[in-house]
C-alpha cells in the first residue's frame, strides 16, 4: 500500500527520490521520509504531502539514498512513525512495505537486550535486528535479520557503516530495480522509475539484491542469480493527465481504447474463436477442466462475478466466485480437473496471491488475469492473459475493470469453443466484441447529460443499485465507485432481493439506479422498478437505445447501445463510472486519492 524509492548512481539522490515518491502519490499516503548518505546521514521525515513541503534541500548532495510514502497501519500518523526507521545509534536506515507479524515478540526481546525504540511501528524492529547482526557487510546483517521475521516485506536499507550500497529484499510485497547508465533505482511501482529508465528487473520472493553505483548482485539462499531485464511497455505520457482535471476522468475516457487494446490480435471472427497466447501451454489441460473458481478482490471480484455468468452460460463450465480474503480460508472441493482464475489489476493483491498459492499447493491449475507484466501474479500463475490496460493511476479502478471484463469474455469464447459452443455462436460473440469500442465511444458522448443528472442527485445521502444476471455485479461495481470517491452511502443488490429486505429503506430520499438493458431479465427488472416507484423512490435507469417505454416509468435514463446480453456489462458500467465521477466532482472530493484507500492492497 505504501511507496518505496531508492537511488544509487552518479547523480544527486534526493531530487530523484522525491520525484519518484511524487509519482507514487496516487497509491495514497499520510506521511513520508527520506535518508541520503551525505557524509553524515541526512534523515528527513514529515506528516502530510510532499507537495506541501517548502524546505530547501540544496545542500544534500549525496548520491545514495532511500525514500518512502507511508499509509498508517501499525502505529498512528506521526513524524516518528514515518519511514525510514533507524536503530539505536542512527546507523541503519530502513524503508519497508508489508507487515512484520511477530514484531511484538521481537520488540520485547530487543528491549530486554538494551535496544531503545522511537516509534510504534512494526518496521522499526528490522532496523534494530540489522544493528544487532551487523559485522562488516550490510547484506549479511539484512539476511540474518530477515531470518527472524515472520510476515511480508519489500524493503530497502542503507547505512554509513557500509555506505556505497543499497540492500533490498522482497517477500510478498512488490519491488523492482530500474537499470540505468551507471545508476540503479529501486521502487515498489514502475511509475517511479519510468522517467529515468524503462529497463527493469522484478525481484521474486526470497531474493536479496545488493546495489552499488556500477554493479548489481541478486541472490537467493546465498546463490547468485542471473535475472532477466524486462522493458516497461508504457511511456510517461500514458501516466499523465493529458489535460483532464483528474486521472479518473482520463481513464474513463480511455475505456473504449482499453477494450480495443485487450482484443488486439486476439479475435478470430471468421473462426468464431480467439487466440490467447498466454494459454497455449495449458491448452490440453483446459480441455479437461470441469470446475472453475474465479477469485478477486474489490472491483476485480465483480469482474469475476460477471465472468461466472459468462462461463457457465456460454462455455458450459460450472463456475464459482469468491473474494480472495475469504477464499484463502475456505477448503474448496477440488480435483485434477479443477482450475482457478485469479483477477487483479496490479497482480500484487495480497489476498488474491495467497489464494493463488494455496491452490497451487493443492495441485489446481492456476490462471492469471492481470494488467502488470512481471507482477507476482503473472509470474506465479501457470498461465494467463494480460489485460493491456496501461497504467491506471486513480485509486478507484475504471479502465482496468473494462480490460478485465473484455478478457474474461474472450476466455469464455476460448473455453466454450473447446467444448460445445458452435462456430455460429463464437462468430456472434467475437464480431460483437470487435464492435464494442465504437459503442463505448457513443456512451461517452453522453458525458454532458450524465454530468447534469449527477448534479441533480449529488445531495442525496443514500443510493441503491439494482441489477440482475450479468448486470447484478455491475450494480455492485456502480455502488462501490460511488462510495469510494463521493463518500456517499451506496449499496448494490440483486434486483430480486429488493423485496427480501432493502425495500424497507426505499423512499423519496433514497434514489435507485436500475440497470435494465433489453435482455432476458428486462421484464423482471421492470417489476423491481415498479416496486421502487410504489414507495415513492426515484429511479435512474440504464436502458438500451430505442427503449422509449422506460422514460414513462423512471425519473432519468442513461442509454447504452444494443449488444449481445453477455456483453452488456462492458457497456452498462461506463455511465455508472461517469455518474460516480461527476457526483464526486460536484461534491469537491479528492477523486484520484480518496481518503482511507490505497491503489494496491499488498497487505492482508
Amino acid at each position: 500500500m505504501c511507496g518505496i524509492v531508492g537511488y544509487i548512481g552518479s547523480k544527486r539522490a534526493l531530487p530523484i527520490i522525491f520525484s519518484g515518491l511524487k509519482r507514487l502519490e496516487y497509491r495514497g499516503y499520510d506521511s513520508y521520509g527520506v535518508c541520503v548518505l551525505n557524509g553524515l546521514p541526512f534523515l528527513y521525515k514529515n506528516v502530510g504531502k510532499i507537495s506541501e513541503n517548502t524546505e530547501d534541500f540544496d545542500n544534500v548532495t549525496g548520491n545514495v539514498g532511500i525514500g518512502h510514502t507511508r499509509w498508517a497501519t501499525t502505529g498512528e500518523v506521526t513524524q516518528e512513525n514515518a519511514h525510514p526507521h533507524i536503530d539505536c545509534q542512527g546507523q541503519f536506515f530502513v524503508v519497508h512495505n508489508g507487515i512484520v507479524e511477530n514484531y511484538k515478540e521481537l520488540k520485547q526481546k530487543l528491549i530486554k537486550e538494551g535496544h531503545r525504540f522511537r516509534s510504534d511501528t512494526d518496521t522499526e524492529v528490522i532496523a534494530h535486528l540489522i544493528e544487532k547482526y551487523f559485522d562488516s557487510k550490510l547484506e549479511e546483517a539484512v539476511e540474518r535479520a530477515l531470518q527472524d521475521i515472520r510476515g511480508t516485506y519489500g524493503l530497502a536499507v542503507v547505512s554509513p557503516r557500509d555506505p556505497k550500497k543499497i540492500v533490498v529484499a522482497r517477500m510478498s510485497s512488490p519491488l523492482i530495480i530500474g537499470v540505468g547508465t551507471n545508476e540503479f533505482i529501486v521502487a515498489s511501482d514502475p511509475s517511479a522509475i519510468i522517467t529515468r529508465t524503462r529497463q527493469i528487473i522484478n525481484l521474486d520472493d526470497g531474493e536479496i539484491a545488493v546495489l552499488t553505483e556500477k554493479n548489481l548482485v541478486i541472490s537467493k539462499e546465498k546463490k547468485e542469480l542471473n535475472k532477466k531485464i524486462e522493458i516497461i511497455e508504457w511511456d510517461l505520457e500514458q501516466a499523465e493527465k493529458g489535460g483532464y482535471e483528474h486521472f479518473m476522468l482520463k481513464e474513463i475516457m480511455e475505456e473504449p481504447n482499453i477494450i480495443e487494446d485487450a482484443m488486439r490480435g486476439r479475435l478470430l471472427p471468421e473462426e468464431g474463436n480467439v487466440k490467447l497466447g498466454g494459454l497455449f501451454s495449458v491448452e490440453k489441460q483446459l480441455r479437461d477442466v470441469n470446475n472453475l473458481f474465479l477469485i478477486g478482490c474489490g472491483t476485480a471480484y465483480y469482474a469475476c462475478k460477471v465472468g461466472e455468468y459468462m462461463l457457465e452460460e456460454n462455455a458450459n463450465i460450472p463456475s464459482a466466485t469468491d473474494v480472495g480474503s475469504e477464499f484463502r480460508y475456505r477448503k474448496p472441493v477440488t480435483d485434477k480437473n479443477t482450475a482457478a482464475i485469479f483477477v487483479s489489476q496490479s497482480g500484487e493483491t495480497a489476498d488474491t496471491l495467497a489464494a493463488l498459492r494455496e491452490m497451487k499447493e493443492k495441485g489446481v491449475l492456476t490462471l492469471g488475469v492481470t494488467n502488470v507484466v512481471g507482477s507476482s501474479q503473472a509470474r506465479e500463475s501457470e498461465a494467463g492473459v494480460y489485460t493491456r490496460s496501461g497504467p491506471e493511476i486513480a485509486v478507484a479502478s475504471t479502465k482496468a475493470f473494462l480490460g478485465q471484463l473484455t478478457t474474461l469474455a474472450m476466455i469464455t469464447v476460448y473455453l466454450g469453443r473447446q467444448r460445445d459452443m458452435s462456430i455460429v455462436t463464437g462468430r456472434q460473440i467475437t464480431q460483437s466484441l470487435s464492435g464494442l469500442p465504437d459503442l463505448a465511444r457513443k456512451i461517452l458522448e453522453q458525458a454532458p447529460e450524465i454530468k447534469v443528472i449527477a448534479n441533480k442527485y449529488k445531495d442525496y445521502k443514500n443510493f441503491w443499485y439494482i441489477g440482475r444476471k450479468y448486470n447484478y455485479p455491475i450494480a455492485l461495481e456502480g455502488a462501490l465507485k460511488l462510495k469510494e470517491i463521493s463518500y456517499l452511502h451506496a449499496e448494490g443488490v440483486a434486483g430480486g432481493e429488493l423485496k427480501h429486505g432493502p425495500l424497507a429503506l426505499i423512499d423519496e430520499n433514497c434514489p435507485v439506479v436500475a440497470i435494465c438493458p433489453s435482455d432476458s431479465v428486462y421484464e423482471k427488472m421492470l417489476n423491481n422498478i415498479e416496486e421502487v416507484k410504489a414507495r415513492k423512490g426515484k429511479v435512474i435507469a440504464i436502458a438500451t437505445e430505442g427503449n422509449a417505454e422506460i422514460k414513462n416509468i423512471v425519473d432519468d435514463v442513461f442509454y447504452i447501445p444494443k449488444t449481445l446480453e453477455i456483453l452488456t456489462p462492458i457497456l452498462s458500467v461506463i455511465p455508472l463510472h461517469l455518474f460516480a465521477y461527476y457526483v464526486a466532482a460536484a461534491l469537491g472530493r479528492n477523486i484520484d486519492k480518496p481518503k482511507n484507500l490505497a491503489k494496491s492492497v499488498t497487505v492482508e
